[in-house]
Protein backbone atom coordinates (compact mmCIF):
# COMPACT_ATOMS: atom_id res chain seq x y z
CA UNK A 1 0.00 0.00 0.00
CA UNK A 2 1.63 3.37 -0.84
CA UNK A 3 2.06 5.83 2.07
CA UNK A 4 0.42 8.75 2.85
CA UNK A 5 3.56 11.18 1.19
CA UNK A 6 3.53 9.01 -1.85
CA UNK A 7 -0.40 9.57 -2.54
CA UNK A 8 0.56 13.19 -1.95
CA UNK A 9 3.67 13.19 -4.06
CA UNK A 10 2.67 16.70 -6.02
CA UNK A 11 2.38 18.56 -3.15
CA UNK A 12 5.20 17.11 -1.72
CA UNK A 13 7.38 17.92 -4.81
CA UNK A 14 6.40 21.29 -4.46
CA UNK A 15 7.30 22.14 -0.85
CA UNK A 16 10.58 20.28 -1.86
CA UNK A 17 11.14 23.00 -4.88
CA UNK A 18 10.21 26.13 -2.59
CA UNK A 19 12.54 25.39 0.35
CA UNK A 20 15.68 24.38 -2.22
CA UNK A 21 15.12 28.30 -4.01
CA UNK A 22 15.25 29.74 -0.75
CA UNK A 23 18.07 28.37 0.56
CA UNK A 24 19.98 27.50 -2.57
CA UNK A 25 20.88 23.58 -1.04
CA UNK A 26 19.30 20.12 -2.82
CA UNK A 27 16.40 18.42 -1.09
CA UNK A 28 15.24 15.38 -0.73
CA UNK A 29 12.39 14.14 1.06
CA UNK A 30 11.68 10.51 1.80
CA UNK A 31 8.50 8.46 2.99
CA UNK A 32 8.58 6.51 5.76
CA UNK A 33 9.44 3.62 3.76
CA UNK A 34 13.08 5.33 2.70
CA UNK A 35 11.52 5.84 -1.23
CA UNK A 36 12.58 9.45 -2.33
CA UNK A 37 9.31 11.43 -3.21
CA UNK A 38 10.85 14.86 -3.95
CA UNK A 39 14.31 15.65 -5.32
CA UNK A 40 15.70 18.92 -6.81
CA UNK A 41 19.06 19.00 -8.81
CA UNK A 42 21.01 15.65 -8.89
CA UNK A 43 18.03 13.86 -6.92
CA UNK A 44 15.25 15.02 -9.02
CA UNK A 45 16.67 11.94 -11.30
CA UNK A 46 16.04 9.73 -8.49
CA UNK A 47 12.99 10.47 -7.48
CA UNK A 48 10.52 7.03 -6.76
CA UNK A 49 13.82 5.27 -5.96
CA UNK A 50 14.48 3.30 -2.79
CA UNK A 51 17.45 4.54 -0.40
CA UNK A 52 17.61 1.45 2.27
CA UNK A 53 20.97 0.37 1.30
CA UNK A 54 22.24 4.44 1.86
CA UNK A 55 19.91 6.76 3.43
CA UNK A 56 20.96 5.99 7.33
CA UNK A 57 20.75 9.22 8.56
CA UNK A 58 17.26 9.15 7.55
CA UNK A 59 17.08 5.69 9.27
CA UNK A 60 18.40 7.37 12.55
CA UNK A 61 15.39 10.19 11.96
CA UNK A 62 12.44 7.66 11.26
CA UNK A 63 13.48 5.48 14.21
CA UNK A 64 14.26 8.20 16.76
CA UNK A 65 12.15 10.66 15.54
CA UNK A 66 14.38 13.43 15.97
CA UNK A 67 16.55 15.96 13.88
CA UNK A 68 19.95 15.22 12.56
CA UNK A 69 22.86 17.70 11.58
CA UNK A 70 25.55 16.17 10.04
CA UNK A 71 28.31 18.72 10.31
CA UNK A 72 31.05 16.76 8.92
CA UNK A 73 29.13 13.89 6.25
CA UNK A 74 31.32 10.65 6.50
CA UNK A 75 32.77 11.61 9.82
CA UNK A 76 29.57 11.10 11.91
CA UNK A 77 28.93 7.77 13.53
CA UNK A 78 25.79 7.49 11.87
CA UNK A 79 27.66 7.37 8.34
CA UNK A 80 29.59 4.99 9.36
CA UNK A 81 27.62 1.81 7.72
CA UNK A 82 26.72 4.30 4.72
CA UNK A 83 28.80 2.23 1.70
CA UNK A 84 30.31 5.93 0.77
CA UNK A 85 31.37 6.78 3.99
CA UNK A 86 34.79 7.53 3.26
CA UNK A 87 34.26 8.84 -0.18
CA UNK A 88 31.32 11.50 0.61
CA UNK A 89 31.53 14.44 -1.46
CA UNK A 90 28.35 16.06 0.97
CA UNK A 91 29.69 19.03 2.88
CA UNK A 92 26.85 19.36 5.41
CA UNK A 93 23.46 17.69 5.78
CA UNK A 94 20.10 18.49 7.83
CA UNK A 95 17.44 16.02 8.35
CA UNK A 96 14.10 17.17 9.54
CA UNK A 97 11.14 14.62 10.59
CA UNK A 98 7.73 14.62 9.25
CA UNK A 99 5.40 13.96 11.81
CA UNK A 100 1.73 13.29 11.53
CA UNK A 101 -0.08 12.39 14.91
CA UNK A 102 2.62 10.67 17.10
CA UNK A 103 3.55 8.91 13.82
CA UNK A 104 7.14 9.87 11.31
CA UNK A 105 5.29 9.71 7.97
CA UNK A 106 8.92 10.61 6.55
CA UNK A 107 12.16 13.07 6.55
CA UNK A 108 12.88 16.46 4.50
CA UNK A 109 16.71 15.99 3.78
CA UNK A 110 19.02 19.34 3.17
CA UNK A 111 22.56 18.84 1.63
CA UNK A 112 25.00 21.05 0.54
CA UNK A 113 27.75 19.77 -1.68
CA UNK A 114 29.78 23.35 -2.19
CA UNK A 115 31.21 24.71 1.11
CA UNK A 116 29.53 28.50 0.11
CA UNK A 117 26.24 26.72 0.71
CA UNK A 118 26.91 25.58 3.77
CA UNK A 119 28.69 28.83 4.87
CA UNK A 120 25.13 30.28 3.53
CA UNK A 121 23.30 27.95 5.96
CA UNK A 122 25.14 28.57 8.87
CA UNK A 123 24.78 32.25 8.76
CA UNK A 124 21.38 32.35 9.59
CA UNK A 125 20.94 28.84 11.14
CA UNK A 126 18.41 28.92 13.81
CA UNK A 127 16.26 30.89 11.55
CA UNK A 128 16.83 28.75 8.22
CA UNK A 129 16.16 25.41 10.55
CA UNK A 130 12.75 26.84 11.98
CA UNK A 131 11.41 27.89 8.59
CA UNK A 132 11.74 23.65 7.42
CA UNK A 133 10.27 22.87 10.40
CA UNK A 134 7.56 24.71 9.35
CA UNK A 135 7.25 23.32 6.04
CA UNK A 136 7.42 19.63 7.78
CA UNK A 137 4.21 21.01 9.81
CA UNK A 138 2.65 22.10 6.39
CA UNK A 139 3.50 18.70 4.77
CA UNK A 140 2.01 17.06 7.91
CA UNK A 141 -1.19 19.27 7.73
CA UNK A 142 -1.66 18.32 3.89
CA UNK A 143 -1.01 14.78 4.35
CA UNK A 144 -3.65 14.69 7.25
CA UNK A 145 -6.00 16.23 5.35
CA UNK A 146 -6.01 13.68 2.48
CA UNK A 147 -6.01 11.01 5.04
CA UNK A 148 -9.18 12.37 6.24
CA UNK A 149 -10.60 13.37 2.77
CA UNK A 150 -9.85 8.80 1.92
CA UNK A 151 -11.49 8.21 5.24
CA UNK A 152 -14.32 9.93 4.74
CA UNK A 153 -14.66 8.77 1.63
CA UNK A 154 -14.26 4.91 2.37
CA UNK A 155 -16.73 5.85 4.68
CA UNK A 156 -19.26 7.05 2.61
CA UNK A 157 -18.24 4.71 -0.37
CA UNK A 158 -19.12 1.51 2.66
CA UNK A 159 -22.22 3.65 3.66
CA UNK A 160 -23.76 4.13 -0.12
CA UNK A 161 -23.13 0.11 -0.28
CA UNK A 162 -24.90 -0.43 3.11
CA UNK A 163 -27.58 1.44 2.11
CA UNK A 164 -28.05 -0.23 -1.11
CA UNK A 165 -28.18 -3.75 0.43
CA UNK A 166 -29.77 -3.14 3.08
CA UNK A 167 -33.80 -4.40 3.38
CA UNK A 168 -34.74 -1.05 5.06
CA UNK A 169 -35.49 2.21 3.41
CA UNK A 170 -33.22 4.86 3.77
CA UNK A 171 -32.07 8.49 2.82
CA UNK A 172 -29.44 10.56 3.38
CA UNK A 173 -29.87 14.53 4.18
CA UNK A 174 -27.97 17.31 3.79
CA UNK A 175 -27.40 20.15 5.91
CA UNK A 176 -30.76 21.85 4.03
CA UNK A 177 -32.76 18.77 4.52
CA UNK A 178 -32.03 18.31 0.60
CA UNK A 179 -32.13 13.71 -0.02
CA UNK A 180 -28.58 13.91 -1.26
CA UNK A 181 -28.69 9.50 -1.14
CA UNK A 182 -31.38 6.94 -1.27
CA UNK A 183 -31.68 3.17 -0.97
CA UNK A 184 -34.22 1.19 -3.61
CA UNK A 185 -36.50 0.23 -1.47
CA UNK A 186 -36.90 4.02 -0.01
CA UNK A 187 -37.19 5.29 -3.75
CA UNK A 188 -40.19 2.70 -4.36
CA UNK A 189 -41.72 3.85 -1.17
CA UNK A 190 -41.62 8.07 -1.27
CA UNK A 191 -41.88 7.31 -5.78
CA UNK A 192 -38.78 9.21 -6.12
CA UNK A 193 -35.70 9.21 -9.21
CA UNK A 194 -32.13 8.95 -7.77
CA UNK A 195 -31.22 11.73 -10.01
CA UNK A 196 -33.42 14.62 -9.00
CA UNK A 197 -33.38 17.01 -6.17
CA UNK A 198 -35.49 16.55 -3.95
CA UNK A 199 -36.47 18.52 -0.11
CA UNK A 200 -37.87 16.90 2.48
CA UNK A 201 -39.86 17.97 5.88
CA UNK A 202 -39.80 15.63 8.46
CA UNK A 203 -41.81 15.41 11.60
CA UNK A 204 -42.00 13.70 14.94
CA UNK A 205 -45.00 12.28 15.47
CA UNK A 206 -45.04 11.33 19.01
CA UNK A 207 -46.08 7.76 18.29
CA UNK A 208 -44.06 5.21 20.10
CA UNK A 209 -43.14 1.76 17.84
CA UNK A 210 -40.94 -0.08 20.71
CA UNK A 211 -37.61 1.39 19.59
CA UNK A 212 -39.09 3.17 16.35
CA UNK A 213 -40.11 6.66 15.85
CA UNK A 214 -43.30 7.29 14.06
CA UNK A 215 -42.64 10.58 11.74
CA UNK A 216 -44.73 12.70 8.61
CA UNK A 217 -42.63 12.86 5.81
CA UNK A 218 -43.60 15.71 3.61
CA UNK A 219 -42.02 15.65 -0.08
CA UNK A 220 -43.51 16.81 -3.44
CA UNK A 221 -46.58 17.87 -1.65
CA UNK A 222 -47.61 14.38 -0.48
CA UNK A 223 -48.02 13.41 3.31
CA UNK A 224 -45.94 10.24 4.20
CA UNK A 225 -46.73 8.06 7.66
CA UNK A 226 -43.45 6.73 8.12
CA UNK A 227 -41.71 4.64 11.38
CA UNK A 228 -38.20 4.91 11.79
CA UNK A 229 -35.20 6.53 13.50
CA UNK A 230 -32.70 9.25 12.58
CA UNK A 231 -28.40 9.04 12.98
CA UNK A 232 -26.41 12.26 13.18
CA UNK A 233 -23.37 11.19 10.89
CA UNK A 234 -21.18 13.74 12.01
CA UNK A 235 -19.22 13.62 8.95
CA UNK A 236 -16.94 16.90 7.80
CA UNK A 237 -18.74 16.07 3.96
CA UNK A 238 -22.02 18.63 4.36
CA UNK A 239 -24.29 16.08 2.07
CA UNK A 240 -23.92 13.46 4.49
CA UNK A 241 -25.62 15.10 7.88
CA UNK A 242 -28.22 12.97 8.76
CA UNK A 243 -29.20 9.91 7.77
CA UNK A 244 -33.07 8.49 8.10
CA UNK A 245 -33.83 4.59 8.54
CA UNK A 246 -37.38 4.27 7.76
CA UNK A 247 -40.28 2.06 6.45
CA UNK A 248 -43.90 2.60 6.45
CA UNK A 249 -46.31 2.14 9.69
CA UNK A 250 -48.15 -0.50 8.47
CA UNK A 251 -45.13 -2.92 7.53
CA UNK A 252 -43.61 -1.87 10.44
CA UNK A 253 -46.49 -2.74 12.89
CA UNK A 254 -46.50 -6.31 11.15
CA UNK A 255 -43.01 -7.00 11.87
CA UNK A 256 -43.68 -5.30 15.86
CA UNK A 257 -46.63 -8.17 15.84
CA UNK A 258 -44.21 -10.75 14.42
CA UNK A 259 -41.88 -9.93 17.68
CA UNK A 260 -44.38 -9.30 20.63
CA UNK A 261 -47.36 -11.92 19.51
CA UNK A 262 -47.27 -15.31 17.74
CA UNK A 263 -48.93 -14.23 14.29
CA UNK A 264 -48.89 -17.52 12.85
CA UNK A 265 -51.80 -17.88 10.81
CA UNK A 266 -54.61 -21.03 12.63
CA UNK A 267 -57.61 -21.68 10.58
CA UNK A 268 -60.62 -24.76 11.76
CA UNK A 269 -58.46 -27.59 10.03
CA UNK A 270 -55.66 -26.87 12.54
CA UNK A 271 -58.13 -27.79 15.61
CA UNK A 272 -58.33 -31.37 15.35
CA UNK A 273 -60.79 -33.46 16.37
CA UNK A 274 -63.83 -35.28 14.64
CA UNK A 275 -66.62 -35.70 17.69
CA UNK A 276 -69.93 -34.45 16.73
CA UNK A 277 -69.60 -31.71 19.53
CA UNK A 278 -66.16 -30.10 17.76
CA UNK A 279 -67.79 -30.62 14.53
CA UNK A 280 -70.94 -28.74 15.21
CA UNK A 281 -68.66 -25.19 16.96
CA UNK A 282 -66.69 -25.24 13.44
CA UNK A 283 -69.60 -24.85 11.67
CA UNK A 284 -70.72 -22.21 14.35
CA UNK A 285 -67.35 -20.72 13.84
CA UNK A 286 -67.20 -20.25 10.03
CA UNK A 287 -71.05 -18.14 10.84
CA UNK A 288 -69.46 -16.14 13.60
CA UNK A 289 -66.49 -15.51 10.77
CA UNK A 290 -68.71 -13.28 8.59
CA UNK A 291 -70.09 -10.71 10.81
CA UNK A 292 -67.77 -8.14 12.67
CA UNK A 293 -69.95 -8.25 15.76
CA UNK A 294 -68.11 -8.83 19.22
CA UNK A 295 -67.51 -12.82 20.24
CA UNK A 296 -67.98 -13.97 23.76
CA UNK A 297 -65.71 -17.64 24.09
CA UNK A 298 -66.53 -19.43 27.57
CA UNK A 299 -64.86 -22.34 28.54
CA UNK A 300 -62.76 -24.30 30.49
CA UNK A 301 -59.18 -23.86 30.95
CA UNK A 302 -57.32 -25.48 28.75
CA UNK A 303 -60.26 -26.13 26.15
CA UNK A 304 -58.21 -23.75 23.37
CA UNK A 305 -60.35 -20.33 23.52
CA UNK A 306 -57.41 -18.44 21.82
CA UNK A 307 -56.74 -21.49 18.98
CA UNK A 308 -61.01 -20.83 17.84
CA UNK A 309 -60.92 -16.96 18.35
CA UNK A 310 -57.73 -17.07 15.62
CA UNK A 311 -59.75 -19.41 13.45
CA UNK A 312 -62.50 -17.01 13.34
CA UNK A 313 -60.01 -14.33 12.04
CA UNK A 314 -58.35 -16.33 9.71
CA UNK A 315 -62.03 -17.52 8.14
CA UNK A 316 -63.29 -13.21 8.55
CA UNK A 317 -62.64 -10.71 5.95
CA UNK A 318 -60.08 -9.35 8.51
CA UNK A 319 -57.66 -11.66 7.54
CA UNK A 320 -54.78 -9.91 6.37
CA UNK A 321 -54.83 -7.72 9.08
CA UNK A 322 -53.08 -7.81 12.40
CA UNK A 323 -54.49 -10.22 15.48
CA UNK A 324 -53.28 -8.84 18.34
CA UNK A 325 -53.44 -10.86 21.74
CA UNK A 326 -53.43 -9.90 25.39
CA UNK A 327 -54.34 -11.33 28.24
CA UNK A 328 -56.31 -9.09 31.08
CA UNK A 329 -54.98 -11.48 33.79
CA UNK A 330 -51.64 -10.90 33.09
CA UNK A 331 -50.88 -7.63 33.27
CA UNK A 332 -50.87 -5.32 36.15
CA UNK A 333 -54.51 -3.18 36.81
CA UNK A 334 -51.84 -0.03 36.53
CA UNK A 335 -50.70 -0.94 33.21
CA UNK A 336 -53.68 -2.31 31.58
CA UNK A 337 -55.18 1.17 30.49
CA UNK A 338 -51.65 2.40 28.59
CA UNK A 339 -51.53 -1.48 27.07
CA UNK A 340 -54.92 -1.28 25.66
CA UNK A 341 -55.10 2.24 24.80
CA UNK A 342 -51.21 3.56 24.72
CA UNK A 343 -49.94 6.86 26.26
CA UNK A 344 -48.65 10.11 24.87
CA UNK A 345 -45.10 11.82 25.39
CA UNK A 346 -45.33 12.88 29.19
CA UNK A 347 -48.12 11.02 30.46
CA UNK A 348 -47.08 9.98 33.65
CA UNK A 349 -43.83 9.06 35.29
CA UNK A 350 -41.54 6.27 34.26
CA UNK A 351 -43.27 6.40 30.15
CA UNK A 352 -41.58 5.72 27.34
CA UNK A 353 -40.19 9.48 26.39
CA UNK A 354 -41.90 9.31 23.07
CA UNK A 355 -45.30 7.69 23.81
CA UNK A 356 -46.65 4.25 23.16
CA UNK A 357 -49.39 2.88 20.71
CA UNK A 358 -51.95 0.83 22.56
CA UNK A 359 -52.62 -2.64 21.80
CA UNK A 360 -56.58 -1.18 20.05
CA UNK A 361 -54.12 0.68 17.45
CA UNK A 362 -51.99 -2.01 16.52
CA UNK A 363 -55.06 -3.90 15.91
CA UNK A 364 -56.93 -1.61 13.48
CA UNK A 365 -58.64 -3.24 11.13
CA UNK A 366 -57.61 -6.37 12.20
CA UNK A 367 -59.20 -8.39 15.80
CA UNK A 368 -57.86 -8.15 19.41
CA UNK A 369 -58.51 -10.78 21.82
CA UNK A 370 -59.25 -10.29 25.00
CA UNK A 371 -58.68 -13.31 27.25
CA UNK A 372 -58.96 -13.89 30.68
CA UNK A 373 -62.04 -10.86 29.99
CA UNK A 374 -62.99 -11.70 33.82
CA UNK A 375 -59.59 -10.33 35.84
CA UNK A 376 -60.28 -7.14 34.42
CA UNK A 377 -60.90 -4.39 36.67
CA UNK A 378 -64.16 -2.60 36.72
CA UNK A 379 -62.45 0.87 36.34
CA UNK A 380 -60.88 -0.82 33.10
CA UNK A 381 -64.31 -2.37 31.92
CA UNK A 382 -66.21 1.04 31.63
CA UNK A 383 -63.41 2.27 29.52
CA UNK A 384 -63.37 -0.48 27.16
CA UNK A 385 -67.16 -0.18 26.90
CA UNK A 386 -66.93 2.95 25.81
CA UNK A 387 -64.32 2.01 23.49
CA UNK A 388 -66.86 -0.58 21.95
CA UNK A 389 -69.73 2.09 21.75
CA UNK A 390 -68.10 4.98 20.08
CA UNK A 391 -65.74 2.49 18.02
CA UNK A 392 -62.66 4.93 19.32
CA UNK A 393 -60.00 4.92 22.11
CA UNK A 394 -57.77 7.82 24.27
CA UNK A 395 -54.95 8.04 24.94
CA UNK A 396 -53.58 7.96 28.52
CA UNK A 397 -52.67 11.34 28.92
CA UNK A 398 -54.50 12.88 25.66
CA UNK A 399 -57.96 14.12 25.17
CA UNK A 400 -58.27 13.60 21.30
CA UNK A 401 -60.23 10.60 20.68
CA UNK A 402 -58.67 7.84 17.89
CA UNK A 403 -61.29 5.98 15.85
CA UNK A 404 -60.53 2.54 15.34
CA UNK A 405 -62.20 -0.24 13.16
CA UNK A 406 -61.59 -3.45 14.90
CA UNK A 407 -63.23 -6.65 15.89
CA UNK A 408 -63.26 -7.44 19.70
CA UNK A 409 -62.99 -11.29 20.62
CA UNK A 410 -63.31 -11.88 24.33
CA UNK A 411 -62.65 -14.89 26.55
CA UNK A 412 -62.95 -16.22 29.91
CA UNK A 413 -63.03 -19.71 32.31
CA UNK A 414 -65.40 -17.83 34.80
CA UNK A 415 -68.77 -17.64 35.59
CA UNK A 416 -69.68 -13.57 34.45
CA UNK A 417 -73.33 -14.11 35.13
CA UNK A 418 -72.59 -15.03 38.55
CA UNK A 419 -69.71 -11.98 38.68
CA UNK A 420 -72.32 -10.00 37.57
CA UNK A 421 -74.22 -10.72 40.95
CA UNK A 422 -71.64 -10.48 42.69
CA UNK A 423 -70.78 -6.80 41.50
CA UNK A 424 -67.50 -8.07 39.62
CA UNK A 425 -68.55 -7.39 36.19
CA UNK A 426 -70.58 -4.58 34.43
CA UNK A 427 -73.70 -6.31 33.05
CA UNK A 428 -73.61 -3.63 30.22
CA UNK A 429 -69.99 -5.16 29.33
CA UNK A 430 -71.01 -8.34 29.59
CA UNK A 431 -73.77 -7.74 26.99
CA UNK A 432 -72.03 -5.81 24.93
CA UNK A 433 -69.05 -8.47 24.26
CA UNK A 434 -71.49 -11.51 23.97
CA UNK A 435 -73.46 -10.50 21.11
CA UNK A 436 -72.48 -13.91 19.90
CA UNK A 437 -71.49 -16.32 22.89
CA UNK A 438 -69.37 -19.62 22.01
CA UNK A 439 -69.06 -22.25 24.25
CA UNK A 440 -66.20 -24.32 23.94
CA UNK A 441 -66.68 -28.28 25.36
CA UNK A 442 -64.68 -29.71 27.76
CA UNK A 443 -62.26 -32.54 26.25
CA UNK A 444 -64.38 -35.25 28.85
CA UNK A 445 -67.33 -34.28 26.23
CA UNK A 446 -64.86 -35.14 23.51
CA UNK A 447 -64.13 -38.62 23.79
CA UNK A 448 -64.02 -39.55 20.64
CA UNK A 449 -61.30 -37.00 20.07
CA UNK A 450 -58.69 -38.11 22.61
CA UNK A 451 -57.22 -40.59 20.41
CA UNK A 452 -56.48 -38.13 17.59
CA UNK A 453 -55.09 -35.58 19.82
CA UNK A 454 -52.48 -38.29 21.61
CA UNK A 455 -51.18 -39.34 18.34
CA UNK A 456 -50.77 -35.92 17.62
CA UNK A 457 -48.70 -34.80 20.55
CA UNK A 458 -46.94 -38.16 20.69
CA UNK A 459 -45.68 -37.49 17.09
CA UNK A 460 -45.03 -33.52 18.03
CA UNK A 461 -43.03 -34.15 21.24
CA UNK A 462 -41.18 -37.81 19.83
CA UNK A 463 -39.66 -35.46 17.16
CA UNK A 464 -38.94 -32.55 19.33
CA UNK A 465 -37.21 -34.96 22.01
CA UNK A 466 -35.41 -36.53 18.54
CA UNK A 467 -36.69 -40.38 20.61
CA UNK A 468 -38.43 -43.21 18.44
CA UNK A 469 -42.49 -43.39 18.50
CA UNK A 470 -43.73 -46.36 17.10
CA UNK A 471 -47.41 -46.76 19.18
CA UNK A 472 -49.55 -47.23 21.91
CA UNK A 473 -50.45 -49.81 24.20
CA UNK A 474 -54.17 -50.47 23.80
CA UNK A 475 -54.29 -50.70 27.62
CA UNK A 476 -53.35 -47.64 27.66
CA UNK A 477 -56.79 -45.87 26.91
CA UNK A 478 -58.77 -47.51 29.52
CA UNK A 479 -56.89 -44.71 31.71
CA UNK A 480 -56.82 -42.31 28.43
CA UNK A 481 -60.75 -42.37 27.73
CA UNK A 482 -62.21 -42.54 31.33
CA UNK A 483 -60.27 -40.12 33.06
CA UNK A 484 -62.09 -36.68 33.58
CA UNK A 485 -59.26 -34.78 31.86
CA UNK A 486 -60.26 -31.13 34.48
CA UNK A 487 -57.28 -29.35 32.41
CA UNK A 488 -58.77 -30.27 28.80
CA UNK A 489 -56.74 -29.98 25.98
CA UNK A 490 -53.58 -28.73 27.91
CA UNK A 491 -53.20 -31.57 30.41
CA UNK A 492 -53.46 -33.76 28.07
CA UNK A 493 -50.74 -32.09 26.24
CA UNK A 494 -48.90 -32.09 29.36
CA UNK A 495 -49.07 -35.65 29.91
CA UNK A 496 -48.18 -36.89 26.29
CA UNK A 497 -45.20 -34.94 26.91
CA UNK A 498 -44.47 -36.17 29.58
CA UNK A 499 -45.14 -39.76 28.80
CA UNK A 500 -42.58 -39.31 25.78
CA UNK A 501 -39.97 -38.49 28.21
CA UNK A 502 -40.61 -41.55 30.17
CA UNK A 503 -41.09 -44.16 26.69
CA UNK A 504 -38.29 -46.46 26.63
CA UNK A 505 -36.29 -47.50 23.68
CA UNK A 506 -39.16 -49.72 22.04
CA UNK A 507 -40.84 -46.49 21.42
CA UNK A 508 -44.25 -47.76 22.61
CA UNK A 509 -46.16 -45.75 24.60
CA UNK A 510 -47.42 -48.23 28.38
CA UNK A 511 -49.47 -47.63 30.84
CA UNK A 512 -46.85 -47.25 33.07
CA UNK A 513 -45.38 -44.52 31.99
CA UNK A 514 -48.56 -42.17 33.12
CA UNK A 515 -48.99 -39.59 35.59
CA UNK A 516 -49.23 -40.99 38.91
CA UNK A 517 -52.55 -38.69 39.67
CA UNK A 518 -54.20 -40.75 36.19
CA UNK A 519 -53.14 -44.35 37.72
CA UNK A 520 -54.86 -43.37 40.71
CA UNK A 521 -57.81 -42.24 39.27
CA UNK A 522 -58.63 -45.63 38.18
CA UNK A 523 -57.31 -47.70 41.17
CA UNK A 524 -59.90 -45.44 43.22
CA UNK A 525 -62.76 -45.89 40.41
CA UNK A 526 -61.61 -49.43 41.48
CA UNK A 527 -61.97 -49.37 45.07
CA UNK A 528 -65.31 -47.54 44.74
CA UNK A 529 -66.35 -50.65 42.86
CA UNK A 530 -66.39 -52.60 46.07
CA UNK A 531 -69.03 -51.36 48.02
CA UNK A 532 -71.56 -51.95 44.97
CA UNK A 533 -72.53 -55.52 45.78
CA UNK A 534 -73.78 -57.77 42.61
CA UNK A 535 -75.78 -54.65 41.18
CA UNK A 536 -71.88 -55.45 39.35
CA UNK A 537 -72.80 -58.44 37.51
CA UNK A 538 -75.88 -57.03 36.35
CA UNK A 539 -74.52 -54.18 34.92
CA UNK A 540 -71.07 -55.52 33.62
CA UNK A 541 -73.45 -58.12 31.57
CA UNK A 542 -75.94 -55.89 30.34
CA UNK A 543 -72.93 -53.66 29.12
CA UNK A 544 -71.20 -56.87 27.60
CA UNK A 545 -74.66 -58.00 25.92
CA UNK A 546 -75.11 -54.38 24.33
CA UNK A 547 -71.36 -54.17 23.17
CA UNK A 548 -71.90 -57.64 21.71
CA UNK A 549 -75.51 -56.29 20.02
CA UNK A 550 -73.51 -52.81 18.68
CA UNK A 551 -70.52 -53.56 18.22
CA UNK A 552 -67.26 -52.42 20.25
CA UNK A 553 -66.31 -49.71 17.85
CA UNK A 554 -66.95 -45.47 18.88
CA UNK A 555 -69.92 -45.26 17.12
CA UNK A 556 -71.22 -48.40 18.71
CA UNK A 557 -70.01 -47.52 22.11
CA UNK A 558 -72.29 -44.04 21.64
CA UNK A 559 -74.99 -46.03 21.16
CA UNK A 560 -74.63 -48.32 23.77
CA UNK A 561 -74.16 -45.30 25.89
CA UNK A 562 -77.52 -43.75 24.52
CA UNK A 563 -79.34 -46.55 24.87
CA UNK A 564 -78.39 -47.08 28.93
CA UNK A 565 -78.86 -43.47 29.76
CA UNK A 566 -75.44 -42.47 30.32
CA UNK A 567 -72.41 -40.62 29.01
CA UNK A 568 -69.84 -41.31 26.84
CA UNK A 569 -66.78 -41.17 29.37
CA UNK A 570 -69.27 -42.80 32.39
CA UNK A 571 -69.69 -45.53 29.74
CA UNK A 572 -65.57 -45.87 29.03
CA UNK A 573 -65.11 -46.09 32.67
CA UNK A 574 -67.48 -48.86 33.42
CA UNK A 575 -65.85 -50.58 30.38
CA UNK A 576 -62.30 -49.83 31.90
CA UNK A 577 -63.56 -50.88 35.17
CA UNK A 578 -65.23 -54.39 34.19
CA UNK A 579 -61.87 -54.96 31.89
CA UNK A 580 -64.36 -55.65 28.97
Amino acid sequence: METILKRIQDTVIKYANVISDILKVDIEIVDAKLIRIAGTGEYEKGINNSLETQGYVYKTVLESGKSQVIDKPGQNEICGYCPACNRCIEKFEVAIPIKMDKNIIGVIGLICFREEQKTFLLKNFEKYFSFIEQISELISAKAYEKQERERAETMMSVLNSIIENLEEAIIVLDEENFISHTSENARKILEIDDDKEYKVILTPTGNNFLSFQGYNLKLNGKNYDLVGSIQELHLKEKEYDRIFIFNEKEAVKSKILDITNDSQKLSLDNILGESNKLMELKKRVLKVAKSSSTVLITGESGTGKEMFARAIHDASSRREFPFVAINCGAIPDTLLESELFGYVKGAFTGANVNGKIGKFEFADKGTIFLDEIGDMPIYMQVKLLRALQEKEIVRIGNNKPISIDVRVIAATNKNLVQMIKDGLFREDLYYRLSVIPIEIPPLRERIDDIKILTYYFANKYSKFFNKKFIGIDRDLWNHMLSYDWPGNIRELENTIEFMINMMDKSGVIRADTLPQKILRNKDEGNQASDNIFDLNIVEKDLIQRALKKYGDTTEGKKIVAKKLGVGIATLYRKISKYNL
